[in-house]
């Protein structure tokens, strides 16, 4: 390969990951995850940060105590941000490959899920 077809392939290959980096981004500003506790008192929507994004509180709360509500209000949380960290996980997972130690490392910090709230 002479020089002039190394770097025709050097600019193809960024051109590439351009694409593949326009394309994660997309996805990522696209992400946020709701969950629902499974009694259905508590919803909570999170950006792909895990921010919380919004909070709803159903009429299933008026029986719970400020203590159940607090647990339930965090479980939920952390389902969500689970799920968003994973949603975000699968979007960078094209530019950065699926099968690498990097990808590896990255899932291997995502939440374990013990059940829904």
């Amino acid at each position: 390969m002479d020089g002039e077809q190394w770097l025709t392939s050097y600019q193809e290959g960024l051109r590439e990951f351009g694409a593949r980096a326009a394309q994660a981004q997309n996805a990522l500003a696209g992400i946020c995850a709701t969950v629902t506790s499974r009694d259905g008192a508590v919803s909570v929507t999170v950006n792909p940060a895990g921010a919380l994004q919004r909070l709803v509180l159903s009429e299933r709360t008026e029986g719970m105590s400020r203590v159940q509500l607090a647990a339930a209000v965090l479980a939920t949380a952390r389902q969500a941000q689970g799920e968003a960290a994973r949603q975000a996980t699968d979007a960078v997972a094209p530019l950065i490959g699926a099968d690498v130690e990097a990808m590896r490392m990255l899932r291997s910090h995502l939440p374990v899920e013990d059940g829904a709230p």
